[in-house]
């Protein structure tokens, strides 16, 4: 059973197999353990749930090697089928509430948030953190909402619960996030795209220390 308030929002990655730079998901989610990401979600559009399932156990398998949580995206079913640490889903998905009377207390469950009433909501209805977005243009999710930094601020100031930024996010503009208040950043390409991706983390990490 996870600890929610030991979970490390600081660094946490979003995968996508169609950006790795590495030839498989675990090898590149286990450099990016390496590097510092304190939280992986697992985001699988387009395969089976069958495949989506075998992926989801075997990078389980890498996350909890190093004791980090396994999120999965949207897929309900996968995260409880694999014993997942939680799950995380849009404002079109199954909504919060609900999806907390099906898994329980212990799991984590995360809710993308563009507004404050969005993000006042998902506290209510039982989030554990909110992930804030798209910050930037991001060629990784269509349909995607700007926030600004100042919205960005007021979400802060209207929950208590972990604020995750993110959408577009890379080093150069880990920055733009000081005296925001937030807990950490979600990234996809600028860690899992990388050449380096051990090095790219730790240098997000670094980045997001300073904050």
């Amino acid at each position: 059973m996870i600890d929610k308030s030991q979970v490390d929002y600081s660094l946490y990655l979003c995968t996508d197999r169609q950006l790795m730079s590495d030839a498989t998901i675990e090898e590149c989610v286990e450099k990016a353990l390496k590097g510092g990401v304190g939280l992986v979600q697992l985001r699988e559009k387009d395969c089976s749930s069958k495949e989506f399932y075998n992926i989801a156990l075997s990078v389980k398998r890498v996350t909890d090697s190093y004791g980090v949580p396994l999120i999965i995206n949207d897929r309900v079913d996968i995260a409880l089928a694999v014993g997942a640490a939680g799950v995380h889903v849009g404002q079109s998905d199954i909504p919060c509430e609900r999806v907390r009377e099906i898994v329980g207390d212990d799991m984590i469950i995360g809710v993308s948030a563009a507004t404050v009433d969005e993000a006042i909501k998902a506290e209510r209805d039982g989030a554990d953190y909110i992930g804030v977005g798209a910050m930037y243009s991001t060629s990784t999710k269509s349909n995607t909402r700007s926030v600004s930094i100042e919205r960005l601020k007021e979400i802060r100031k209207a929950v208590r619960i972990p604020i995750v930024a993110i959408g577009g996010i890379n080093k150069q503009r880990v920055g733009d996030f000081k005296g925001t208040d937030i807990d950490g950043i979600a990234v996809v390409s600028a860690i899992v795209a990388q050449d380096d991706v051990e090095s790219a983390a730790r240098e997000l990490k670094n980045a997001v220390s300073e904050l």
